[in-house]
Order: C-alpha cells, then structure tokens, then sequence
C-alpha cells in the first residue's frame, strides 16, 4: 500500500522483455534506503516486488498483465520513474491509499502552466470515467492527486510546482501514456450497490443519496 506521495524520480537502466513478462532494473538511491529483496516499491504508479538490489538500484519482474494494462511495454533505458517505498503503519497518510495496481492508460490532453500551478488534462476510457469525481483523488503515474475538473472522460489536475519539478510530470508532452490508477473507494460503494441490488434487498442508500453526502 502507498500514499502517492513521490520520494524520488529514478530511471530505467535496462528492460528486457521475455515470455513471461519482463525484467525491469531501476536506477536509484533514496528508495533503496530499508529496502530489501521481496519489498515493494511504487513504480510509475505500479506496485513492484524487488527480486534484487544492487548499490545503485533494484531489479523487479514485470508480468504480462501488468505490461498489457500499463505503459511498460514502451519504456526505454533512461526514461524517468516515479518511485515510493511501501506505506508503513506510523506514517502519515500524506495522499490518499494507492494499491499500486492500475485501472487503465490515460492520454496526456494538454499542459498548461499557469501562473504558478501547472493544469494538466488527461483522457481515460469512457468506462472508467464513472471513478472519477470532482474534488475526488487519483493516482497520475504513481502520484497522488486531487481532481479539479471533469467533463465526461476527460479529467484535470492542477499541480504545485514542487510535485511537477520533483516528478516525472515535467517530461510529460501532449499525447503521451500515464498510468492511472482510481480511487479505490469508489470501487467498494460501486460492488455494495451492486451486490444489494442483486440481491433485492432494501436500502436507503442510493447514488443519489452517496451524492448529496459527498461520496461521489
């Protein structure tokens, strides 16, 4: 589990692709700090298992699953990764809960900066779209983020500058793939409307009721 809180932009010094997904070697150095072999580490929004450290970085395998719902299959030695260690219990919870298993790809639409803030948009599957809400949180390759606009599937954040200059955002251009992980909380309201629908039970809860208290 992770907050969406970046500790530290790494790089991808090698990615070799096999019959049973990939191996991915990150360079880095902050995040190695308490790391061990089987530990997790939030890659680019991904939740990776470290099968090897070494003094300047970790290796983790990749499975297809998660090559197919991510933007792994693209990367390239040197490309910038968002990096975080796991969430420990006496942390503060400085983001929102990132599992580190990502919904779908989203499409940069634009980068503007304004006069301090950056706004950026992003478009995701319709399907999806239903996950994301006004003021609601979100993960944009690994960070945690609060939405401030959303028009069908198309969704904007406004980013200080220290979360755009310490993060991969800055390398980010019209056009390019992100991992978008949904607030994992709209998931469970989404299952237990479902399941006492199914099941023809009675409830004063409804998604107008969620609505008009804030939940969605």
């Amino acid at each position: 589990m992770f907050t969406g809180i970046v500790e530290e932009t790494g790089y991808v010094k090698s990615f070799k692709k096999q019959s049973d997904g990939a191996l991915l070697t990150v360079g880095c150095r902050k995040v190695l700090d308490g790391t061990k072999t089987g530990d997790s580490i939030c890659t680019n929004g991904v939740c990776l298992t470290v099968s090897e450290i070494f003094k300047d970085g970790f290796s983790a395998m990749l499975s297809n699953e998660t090559l197919e719902v991510s933007d792994f299959s693209d990367v390239k030695p040197n490309d910038k990764l968002n990096l975080e260690r796991a969430l420990r219990l006496q942390d503060r919870l400085g983001g929102h809960i990132v599992s580190g298993h990502i919904d779908c790809l989203g499409k940069i639409v634009s980068i503007n900066k304004m006069s301090d803030f950056y706004d950026i948009e992003t478009e995701i599957p319709h399907e999806m779209s239903k996950y994301v809400v006004y003021k609601g949180s979100i993960a944009l390759d690994g960070i945690s983020l609060t939405v401030a606009d959303v028009k069908d599937n198309i969704f904007r954040v406004s980013i200080i500058p220290h979360t755009f200059n310490n993060t991969v955002l800055k390398d980010l251009s019209k056009g390019d793939a992100v991992n978008i992980e949904t607030d994992i909380l709209s998931k469970y309201v989404e299952k237990l409307l479902l399941f006492r629908n199914n099941k023809s039970e009675k409830s004063n809860i409804s998604l107008e009721f969620l609505k008009e208290n804030g939940f969605v």
